[in-house]
């Protein structure tokens, strides 16, 4: 079982979004079985919210659904349970080791890392371009996909 975290500020766009594309990713190659996928923030901002309605509604574009998901914060104890735990720019990658103290074992990376043009992935809470984020977190969790499949 590959159990992986996605990790933004507030896992209220970025995050759940690659968490959803990633379910969808994998129950559509009939690997659901294989895998745990979840994601959690950085910030206690926004917990308990729902996913941001824009990203909920670019998601709904793709024919994916998000339903029960709320925000919730990223935990020391998520090293252990989870074997990737992927932040979407360098912000997100700075708190995460500091929330974890440390990647000892190699398990945090950046999502589009996975990818040939690894870049941080722009907040569309700022941006308002959920359209960009869903390209750049569709691409990423299709490379971590193949990555996944190939180990």
């Amino acid at each position: 079982m590959k159990r992986v975290l996605f990790v933004c500020h507030g896992n209220i766009c970025r995050s759940p979004m690659a968490e959803f594309i990633m379910k969808k990713l994998v129950r559509t190659a009939g690997r659901e079985n294989e895998f745990e996928i979840a994601s959690a923030a950085t910030s206690d901002e926004e917990l308990g919210n729902p996913v941001y309605p824009m990203a909920r509604q670019e998601l709904a574009k793709h024919g994916i659904g998000c339903p029960g998901k709320t925000a919730r914060l990223l935990k020391q104890a998520d090293y252990e349970a989870y074997d990737m735990i992927i932040g979407m720019d360098a912000a997100n990658m700075k708190s995460m080791l500091k929330i974890l103290g440390g990647d000892k074992d190699g398990k945090l990376s950046l999502l589009l890392d996975h990818t040939d043009k690894p870049r941080d992935i722009a907040d569309p809470w700022y941006t308002r371009k959920f359209g960009d984020a869903w390209k750049d977190i569709y691409a990423g969790c299709e490379a971590l996909l193949a990555e996944c499949l190939n180990d």
